[in-house]
């Protein structure tokens, strides 16, 4: 038998010699999805997929190394037949047993071993068990060979479908869903050196998969498609998809003088204005070579391939695409630098691929090469992530997919913590911090949790971020401010206060951003918050005529007051509340002799507006009954200005 290990040992140094796959770390750069319509759609289908997932004890006991993977596939029929052979290193002693994770569905037709053919058991928690007909010790390379075939369970993870002009066949797999469609290791924990994926399919269709396209070859009436992968890849971002594909490359120029193709898959009634949309790409990767080293797998290609399931998914090297909106196109670009060369080592730590792909979108935006007004496109996330008081970026549920893909948290809110980060640190300590994280050697082409992004954030800033993670990362919700101001000759008073929606964080401590608008000059002004109620004196030498709260967008916030020109000589509006505290009504009486009041509108403590009314009369009576027992806000809107007033329910 140790004969025979050797033999299979020198087998495989040949097939690395004559094919090649690299260790961790090799072909590293030189250091230098998707709005919520197109989510919505495909991150709901994923709930689709089963929630089970095996125990990780069961395949943390060896290491993989290669897989050559070699797939039948028609798209007329729902229907996959395939032969995985896998290369592994031992990582414990008395090793004897080899498990791969592989719905019970599906049928084992064969596992050869050394040429001998071995029993198996796929149990009823979709775990393939294999035992070896001896025990391997620690450190020995070997590998094992599964014949398969079925019907997956699910036709969102094998997707069977027909576009305009012929059938098709996509996989889409994150998170759980590769071991419906084929044997592998699912976790979190190893990613696969090399691969090898052979595409036997009816002559007439292309088949789309990741790496390099070695061969074409034809077999009676069916061609084989050989793809050449040589970067670890994780077993959810393997994929294929069979149509009757049309295609196209586009290029785009490196900076040492070469080129990286963009190879393109469409659907053949796609092409003309495919050829269009995907043009885009080509500026979106120079920005991000320039903002986050060079894309991960340039030895390779980029690509985009065309399938049915209502969004995108980032498959190494080659994108699946419903269609080529300029916004997706950069969500899943950016996942091939946040999600595929760095994976999150958890799916708790989603936002680590999500919401840096999110936040790719606003970068687009922002340099000129995106479909949005960045501001607008800033406004919109905070205005969907303030519908609701709760909400973590952290996942507390990983067997809930929708929890994990929820778009107002791991998406949104997960790029809206970038932002602001972004705003803390500053532009130049931000990125390249991000440039430290990818490049470092035990997290490139690995997998990462959050804390490894911290940790190289406050490395390359000097700050202490474990409150921000703690709030913002971990906690729920947002803050509501009060901002009150008075100016007297060239001293402006500010008087800032917070309330947060959700008790799991009792203060957001974050840089504020006002603008001070005078008569003929404004100022931008950043301000250290650091407590509910914090005052600031500032030297002002113009006159103010208002103050616009975070007018940049910097941060998430949402129903903020500003109070203004209370103490500005000759508009002294006289507003008397009373009683105050109220039970069932409260009198509100505003002077004649004041300017006119355009609007009255009442605001819960959380900011949420409860009820506005146009165009008072100077007495007005507000009733309370409905009311609960807390602290509310009026805002009394004039043509120029707004006050806010506090009123007490007592009941």
């Amino acid at each position: 038998m140790e004969t025979a290990r050797r033999i299979k040992y020198i087998f495989l140094i040949f097939a690395i010699w004559t094919i090649g796959y690299p260790q961790r770390g090799f072909s590293q750069e030189n250091p230098l999805c998707k709005d919520a319509f197109h989510h919505a759609q495909w991150e709901k289908s994923r709930s689709l997929a089963r929630l089970k997932t095996p125990a990780k004890s069961f395949t943390t006991n060896y290491d993989l190394k290669y897989h050559r993977l070699e797939w039948t596939v028609n798209p007329n029929q729902r229907f996959i037949s395939g032969k995985v052979t896998s290369y592994f290193i031992v990582n414990t002693p008395d090793f004897q047993q080899i498990n791969f994770d592989l719905y019970a569905n599906m049928q084992v037709n064969e596992v050869m071993y050394h040429g001998q053919s071995l029993s198996h058991i796929l149990t009823a928690n979709d775990l393939l068990q294999i035992t070896l007909p001896n025990a391997l010790s620690a450190g020995l390379l070997d590998s094992i060979e599964i014949s398969y075939e079925g019907i997956p369970i699910s036709n969102f993870t094998f997707n069977q479908s027909t576009h305009q002009s012929g059938p098709i066949i996509s996989t889409l797999s994150e998170p759980y869903g590769a071991k419906e469609w084929w044997p592998c290791k699912q976790d979190l924990n190893d990613k696969i050196d090399s691969v090898d994926i052979f595409i036997r399919t009816p002559e007439a269709y292309r088949a789309a998969s990741n790496g390099v396209l070695v061969s074409e070859q034809t077999e009676g009436t069916d061609k084989i498609y050989h793809w050449k992968h040589r970067y670890p890849i994780t077993a959810y971002l393997i994929a294929l998809s069979v149509t009757n594909y049309a295609f196209y490359s586009d290029y785009v120029p490196l900076e040492n003088g070469d080129s990286l193709e963009v190879l393109n898959y469409v659907f053949p009634q796609n092409l003309a204005s495919a050829s269009e949309d995907t043009r885009v790409t080509v500026d979106q990767m120079q920005l991000f070579n320039s903002l986050f080293g060079l894309y991960p797998f340039a030895q390779e290609k980029y690509g985009h391939a065309q399938f049915l399931l209502g969004g995108g998914m980032e498959h190494q090297t080659m994108s699946f695409m419903v269609a080529f909106p300029e916004f997706l196109q950069a969500h899943e670009l950016a996942h091939q630098w946040f999600g595929n060369k760095i994976t999150c080592g958890s799916w708790q730590d989603i936002w680590l691929n999500e919401g840096f792909a999110t936040y790719a979108e606003y970068l687009t935006n922002e340099q000129g090469i995106g479909e949005q007004n960045p501001q607008t496109w800033l406004q919109n996330r905070i205005n969907s992530i303030t519908t609701l008081p709760g909400g973590s970026v952290w996942v507390e549920d990983t067997t809930d997919i929708d929890r994990i893909f929820r778009f107002r948290t791991s998406y949104e809110k997960g790029a809206m913590l970038l932002h602001m980060l972004r705003w803390k640190l500053g532009d130049e300590d931000f990125f390249q911090a991000i440039r430290n994280y990818l490049h470092n050697s035990t997290l490139a082409y690995g997998y990462a949790l959050t804390q490894d992004l911290v940790e190289h954030l406050e490395a390359q800033s000097g700050q202490d971020l474990d409150e921000f993670f703690e709030d913002w990362y971990k906690g729920e919700g947002y803050p509501t401010y009060t901002l009150h101001w008075s100016q007297t000759s060239d001293t402006l008073r500010l008087s800032i206060t917070q309330i947060t929606s959700h008790p799991s964080v009792d203060f957001f401590e974050m840089p504020l951003e006002i603008l001070i608008r005078g008569q003929s000059k404004d100022s931008l002004v950043r301000l250290d918050h650091h407590f509910s109620g914090q005052e600031f004196v500032l030297k002002m030498p113009f006159s103010v005529k208002g103050i616009d709260f975070d007018p940049n967008f910097r941060m998430i916030s949402g129903f903020n007051l500003v109070t203004d020109l209370e103490d500005t000589p000759g508009l002294k509006p006289q507003i008397k509340i009373f009683p105050n505290p109220g039970q069932d009504f409260a009198q509100i009486e505003m002077s004649e002799t004041a300017p006119a009041v355009q609007s009255i509108t009442l605001y819960s403590s959380s900011g949420q507006v409860l009820q506005s009314w146009l165009k008072p009369n100077s007495t007005f009576q507000l009733p309370l009954k409905s009311l609960s027992n807390g602290i509310y806000f009026l805002r009394f809107q004039y043509k120029d200005f707004g006050l806010t007033k506090k009123l007490s329910v007592l009941k």
